[in-house]
């Protein structure tokens, strides 16, 4: 289909993306982005892009009926959290590798608390863009060992995975509460780097160490988001509507807000705890 569809693009002189580059970027699936052929005499021809790929993707609709608009998430991959988790538990560091992951994720929290001070939502935008490496590199990782050895491997790569992709989307959900500035996307670049490769040699050296780091590392965002939460309480922070994507992602209210957000948002953060 997909060679077909590009070769036919190619023979009507159109534009179309190569190697899955993408030539139009596009939020939503429902957003056809139009453009001025320049190229035409009267000026007066649109081109129409529609999909990740050029080619017109398959319709899909909510429960009642109305178009699915994201093509981030599919309706399949939205729930409902569970908001009755506790959010006290506490693994005690009492081996080696669990004393050196508790200080190393402590001594990583002060330098973020002089940066970001109590500008928790710029501190939630960076905490995700960090949250969800992971839970990537774990799973890539287990994948490779799973095609070394030829076994399975007893659904851990799809739950790491999973993890990813759902600290991805709190991070595509706070994108659009705070807009970061530029030394602070800078600063992401930076962390990103670092931490990718430091967290790729932990889990080669020890994947128990590199799983207490994101265990401990979960328990320092649900600390950050509780203090979110006080914040919106006062009044410090304005508790805005509550971004579409999050609406549809968690299936919350129509009328629900940031704090709704917020709420959800540290419920994952206590399951991922409680798994790594």
């Amino acid at each position: 289909r997909l060679i077909s569809a590009v070769k036919g693009a190619a023979a009507e002189g159109e534009k179309f993306p190569v190697m899955g580059v993408r030539w139009r970027s596009s939020l939503t699936l429902g957003e056809k982005e139009e453009v001025n052929n320049k190229n035409s005499e009267d000026g007066g021809n649109k081109e129409v892009v529609a999909s990740y790929w050029g080619i017109k993707g398959e319709e899909v609709k909510k429960e009642d009926g109305t178009p699915w608009k994201w093509n981030c998430l599919r309706p399949w991959e939205t729930y409902q959290a569970d908001l009755t988790i506790d959010l006290k538990k506490h693994h005690v560091p009492t081996t080696f590798l669990d004393k050196l992951a508790y200080w190393t994720v402590k001594s990583l929290r002060f330098p973020t608390d002089v940066f970001f001070q109590r500008r928790y939502g710029c501190r939630a935008m960076m905490l995700e863009t960090v949250a969800a490496v992971p839970g990537m590199v774990g799973g890539m990782l287990l994948h490779c060992k799973s095609l070394r050895r030829f076994e399975h491997s007893g659904g851990w790569i799809k739950t790491l995975l999973d993890e990813a992709e759902n600290e991805r989307m709190h991070l595509m959900t706070f994108m659009e509460v705070s807009q970061p500035r530029w030394y602070e996307r800078a600063l992401v670049f930076t962390v990103q780097g670092v931490f990718f490769n430091a967290y790729f040699l932990a889990y080669l050296a020890s994947p128990k160490l590199a799983h207490r780091v994101v265990g401990y590392l979960e328990e320092e965002a649900i600390h950050s988001y509780t203090e979110f939460l006080k914040e919106l309480d006062k009044g410090t922070i304005e508790n805005v509507p509550a971004p579409a994507i999050a609406i549809d992602y968690w299936r919350l209210p129509a009328d629900s807000t940031l704090r709704d957000v917020v709420m959800v948002v540290r419920a994952d953060e206590a399951h991922h705890r409680d798994v790594n």
